[in-house]
């Protein structure tokens, strides 16, 4: 999944981590080029594929939050 979404048009960052102070709760970071982009991988065959295995893998909630941003620069 990280490979797949990596490799997708407009993605410049994906990522995932697991919260050291609350077990079983995993973080994905994910920044796109564009809504455009974040679209296109919603609708990609392998976040389907991937959404397919969330009961087997005892994945029950998402929480998912989208921030726009207009502008970056190094602290």
């Amino acid at each position: 999944m990280i490979a797949a979404s990596r490799a997708e048009d407009g993605c410049l960052h994906y990522s995932y981590a697991l919260d050291v102070l609350d077990d079983g709760l995993i973080h994905v970071n994910e920044a796109w080029r564009d809504r455009t982009a974040l679209d296109a991988h919603f609708a990609s065959d392998h976040l389907k594929a991937w959404r397919s295995h969330f009961g087997p893998l005892g994945i029950t909630d998402r929480d998912l939050i989208c921030h726009e941003v207009t502008s970056s620069e190094p602290v």
